[in-house]
C-alpha cells in the first residue's frame, strides 16, 4: 500500500534533523520537494541520493495528478519543504487533501516549525494562541487586521524582511501603540535574535534600517474587558 510521508526538516540549523526523519528519507522511493537545490544540500550532508520531484506553490495545481500517480506507483513517497513542516505556510494541504480523497494513507512526522520556539520565548501567554501565518498582502488585509484587533489570544504571524516594518506599523495602528510584541528572526541559525517591546517601539526599530532574515511576530491578545 502506498503512503505519503510528511517529513519536517530543520528551519535553520541542519543538526536539528531527527534520526527518524533521516531514516525515513533513506527509505522513501521518491521525494516531493519544494526546491531540489535546497533539499539537495540536505541530502548531500546526510550522504543520501534520492529521486526528487519539484513540488511548490507555483506548480502544485498543475502537477497534482502527476504527484498522485507517483505516490500510487511507489510504496513510500516523502513530502519535504525547504524548512519546517510542509503545509504550515508551505505547500502541502492540496496533496494531503487529494491523497485522502483517493484513500491513500498520509502520515506526518512531528518536527520543526518556526512559530513554536518563537511563541515559547516570547514571554506572552502560551495557553491559548492563534497562528495567522502571513497576512494578506493586499486584498482583505485591512479587514483581517480589524478583526484581529479584538482577538484575545496571543497571535502569531510570519513575515518577510521586506514587509516586517510595514506590518508592525499597521499592527500598531490597528491594535494600539502599547500592545506588547516579540519579534524573532533566523530561529536556530547563527544570527538568531528576539526583540521585545511595544508595537510602537518595534515598529520604529524595524522601520529604521535594512532588515534581514525570516521573521516570526508574536503579539499580545486584546486584554480589554468587555
Amino acid at each position: 500500500m502506498s503512503i505519503l510521508y510528511i517529513i519536517p526538516t530543520p528551519i535553520g540549523n541542519l543538526g536539528d534533523i531527527t534520526k527518524r526523519a533521516e531514516a525515513l528519507i533513506k527509505e522513501c522511493d521518491v521525494l516531493l520537494v519544494e526546491d531540489t537545490r535546497h533539499t539537495g544540500k540536505l541530502l548531500s550532508l546526510l550522504e543520501i541520493k534520492k529521486r526528487m520531484v519539484s513540488y511548490h506553490k507555483f506548480n502544485e495545481h498543475q502537477i497534482i495528478s502527476k504527484c498522485l500517480s507517483i505516490i500510487e506507483e511507489n510504496e513510500m513517497v516523502g513530502l519535504i519543504s525547504d524548512a519546517g513542516t510542509p503545509s504550515i505556510s508551505d505547500p502541502g494541504f492540496l496533496i494531503v487533501k487529494s491523497c485522502i480523497e483517493k484513500n491513500i494513507d498520509v502520515e506526518c512526522l512531528p518536527g520543526a516549525t518556526a512559530f513554536v520556539p518563537a511563541l515559547v520565548v516570547s514571554g506572552l501567554p502560551t495557553d491559548r494562541f492563534c497562528f495567522e501565518g502571513f497576512l494578506p498582502v493586499k486584498k482583505g488585509r485591512k479587514k483581517r487586521l480589524l478583526e484581529l484587533s479584538l482577538e484575545k489570544r496571543t497571535m502569531i504571524f510570519y513575515e518577510s524582511p521586506y514587509r516586517i516594518g510595514k506590518t508592525l506599523k499597521e499592527l500598531s495602528e490597528n491594535f494600539g501603540l502599547e500592545r506588547r510584541v516579540r519579534v524573532s528572526r533566523e530561529i536556530s541559525k547563527k544570527f538568531e535574535e528576539t526583540n521585545r517591546g511595544t508595537l510602537e517601539e518595534l515598529s520604529i526599530h524595524y522601520n529604521s534600517g535594512k532588515n534581514k532574515g525570516e521573521f516570526v511576530v508574536v503579539v499580545e491578545g486584546n486584554t480589554q474587558t468587555d
